[in-house]
């Protein structure tokens, strides 16, 4: 699983953002403040399983995200995730675990994802994006090679959790 994982994650920062919605006109500059409605508990199903992602509100320069993936009721992996400032643009950069928490990548590596992008509903990344649905749903594309070296879309649904 573990292989699969890196070759289809490894690989989407190599092609051109894709995505399933229209680009609008209205352009925002590239802050972080602009796409503050990622923040939130967010949950939904892919590859099979159910996905978990924690987007924190900005702070210091950065966004940080967990992620997981559970199948049969066990962690598949992990991901740490940040969207930061870098010469006024954002980069998207995560790395992935496994179950144990054994890295994925080398000690110095993230799969970085430069920022295309922003409008009122989309950040668009190269090799990925964010769309707001709605105050409490959000869709994530990932450009993912497939065993073809043909580029898929990937799309996450997400609902966010509600404080009970």
């Amino acid at each position: 699983m573990k292989y699969l994982f890196i070759l289809l994650f490894g690989m989407s920062f190599c092609v051109t953002a894709q995505t399933a919605t229209t680009e609008t006109k209205d352009s925002l500059a590239p802050k972080l403040e602009n796409i503050k409605w990622i923040s939130g508990n967010w949950k939904g199903e892919a590859f099979g399983g159910q996905v978990e992602e924690n987007w924190s509100e900005p702070s210091g320069g950065s966004m940080m995200a967990t992620f997981k993936l559970i199948n049969d009721g066990r962690v598949s992996f992990y991901e740490i995730e940040i969207i930061r400032e870098i010469e006024n643009s954002l980069v998207l950069q995560l790395k992935h675990f496994d179950n144990d928490l054994k890295g994925w990548e080398t000690k110095n590596e993230t799969v970085d994802f430069p920022l295309i992008k922003i409008t009122p509903t989309q950040v668009i990344f190269e090799g990925m994006s964010f769309e707001k649905v709605s105050a409490n749903e959000m869709n994530v594309f990932v450009d993912i090679k497939n065993e073809k070296g043909e580029v898929d879309i990937v799309k996450f649904n997400y609902k966010k959790a509600t404080k009970e």
